[in-house]
């Protein structure tokens, strides 16, 4: 995959593309990354990218000339790639949004600053708007590593394994159960015993309801979405049956100044 980076600060991604599964990509050619300065493509000698916004208001707002020449040059270079501009107001990246730009054979990430692009760059030349998250950060550098980490991880090969990529949290919809390594024993607590029986079908189950429970108290909101199969159905309904027993017998043996009496 050919991936371009616009940025006024192309230094800061040398060390992203020097540093674990993004470099290992490179060496073994899943990626071709490329940080372009956008202050290249200006035609000013104080090589100026942004401009006071029309109508007034704080901040400054990013030229669209320069933009349009760097996207241009962009494109050319990644075939094509699809043009994704960070920004506070795009799609919130998920997993899902990962493998679909994945699956493409280029992507150009626009990283603005200031309070933004200018709005003619957006409807003319941006495919795609794209943010991490609903908070704002001071350009979108930062955005696009997360962004570009969360991708490259899904290219085929780049983490050697075929199920890698697969069993990550948000991957089928959960999230990852608990992991262990040596010592079997820390600080008092052991080492769940069925990852230890070599019976691969138990620990299967194990590690699915552990994703199960994990997904159902921290972020419930993902099962209303999900499609759960026949397992998971029951496995649910055994649990609201005991929460419920529960509940029943603690109201049975609540204390009179529990139970509403004055």
């Amino acid at each position: 995959m050919q991936i371009a980076v616009l940025t006024i600060f192309p230094s800061m991604f040398d060390l992203f593309w020097e540093h674990g599964i993004v470099r290992r990509a490179i060496a073994d050619g899943h990626i071709r990354p490329e940080a372009m300065d956008i202050r290249a493509f200006t035609d000013d000698r104080h090589h100026v990218t942004d401009d006071r916004p029309y109508g007034g208001g704080c901040g400054m707002v990013m030229k669209p000339e320069p933009l349009a020449r760097a996207i241009a040059a962009a494109r050319k270079r990644t075939g094509g790639g699809l043009t994704v501009l960070m920004s506070p107001q795009g799609d919130k990246l998920s997993q899902r949004t990962a493998e679909e730009l994945a699956r493409q054979s280029g992507l150009i990430f626009i990283c603005g600053r200031y309070e933004g692009v200018d709005a003619r760059i957006v409807r003319r030349h941006v495919d795609y708007a794209l943010s991490i998250g609903d908070y704002i950060l001071s350009g979108g550098e930062i955005a696009a590593m997360v962004a570009m980490d969360a991708i490259i991880r899904l290219l085929p090969g780049v983490l050697g394994g075929a199920e890698s990529a697969s069993c990550d949290s948000f991957s089928d919809g959960l999230l990852e159960h608990a992991h262990y390594t040596r010592p079997r024993e820390f600080e008092g607590q052991s080492v769940p015993e069925v990852l230890l029986s070599g019976d691969h079908q138990a620990i299967a189950r194990w590690r699915h309801q552990m994703s199960l429970i994990e997904t159902l108290l921290r972020r419930p909101d993902l099962l209303e979405h999900r499609q759960l199969d026949k397992q998971e159905t029951a496995l649910l309904r055994q649990w609201s049956q005991t929460l419920e027993r529960i509940l029943k017998h603690q109201a049975a043996h609540r204390p009179d100044s529990l139970s509403g009496r004055q």
